[in-house]
């Protein structure tokens, strides 16, 4: 059995200050620092005239603070299961931005996002909570209207491999970088909680739902091991 939506809020909701780390806040994926800044810079190069910004999994908003490194004055809509965790990062976009700040605390699979209200929406480790197929399509397509004509959206991800063999180098892969991290406890834990909390599915998948969704042009900024970032723009 996964773990149900009040037990992934409640583990994030004691996890507050970690991600709260811009540097260090997600350590346990791989090229985290990396994916951040590429993931902001292509919202901001594909957008460039964004006025509003979709947060979905906010965190402690580390994405949407890079974001504004380079789109400064944004409005920002942050969505987020934690309370504590969405209190925060309402604390830190707000110091950052000019422009206004509105946190949603819910489930991006239960929340009225409404139609063409964002220019470039960011999903950093958070869809792979989604469970089943059905599910992924219908959050790409919420996502794709709530999106503006010209706009985008920008994901991070864990995702795993169609190929069983390749999925098994890429674990162990995995493993290793964890283990160096700190140390075999650590990797265990990791990989426990992943199996009770996560349903990551290939890149190609997430890629076709987005195209399904209506993101005709989507791209793979990164992808190591066992994540991957990568986006669609909506024409």
């Amino acid at each position: 059995m996964k773990s149900s939506v009040a037990e992934i809020r409640e583990r994030f909701d004691a996890d507050v200050e970690r991600f709260s780390n811009l540097t260090t806040g997600q350590s346990a994926t791989v090229d985290a620092p990396l994916a951040m800044a590429l993931v902001a810079e292509a919202a901001a190069v594909v957008t460039p005239h964004a006025r509003h910004v979709l947060d979905v999994g906010c965190g402690a908003g580390n994405y949407t603070l890079k974001l504004l490194e380079y789109l400064p004055g944004l409005d920002v809509t942050l969505i987020d299961l934690s309370r504590p965790m969405l209190d925060r990062a309402v604390e830190r976009v707000g110091r950052a931005t000019t422009g206004s700040v509105t946190p949603i605390q819910g489930d991006i699979r239960e929340v009225a996002l409404g139609e063409q209200q964002f220019d470039t929406v960011l999903a950093a480790a958070v869809l792979h909570h989604l469970r089943t197929d059905d599910e992924w399509d219908a959050v790409s397509a919420s996502l794709h209207r709530a999106v503006r004509p010209g706009g985008s959206v920008w994901v991070f991800d864990l995702v795993e491999s169609a190929i069983p063999a390749v999925q098994r180098m890429m674990w162990r892969r995995y493993g290793e970088y964890l283990t160096g991290l700190r140390d075999a406890a650590y990797r265990d834990q990791v990989f426990a909680y992943i199996e009770r909390e996560d349903t990551p599915r290939p890149l190609a998948f997430q890629l076709d739902a987005l195209r399904r969704a209506g993101f005709m042009q989507v791209d793979v900024l990164h992808k190591n091991s066992c994540f991957a970032a990568f986006g669609g723009v909506k024409h």
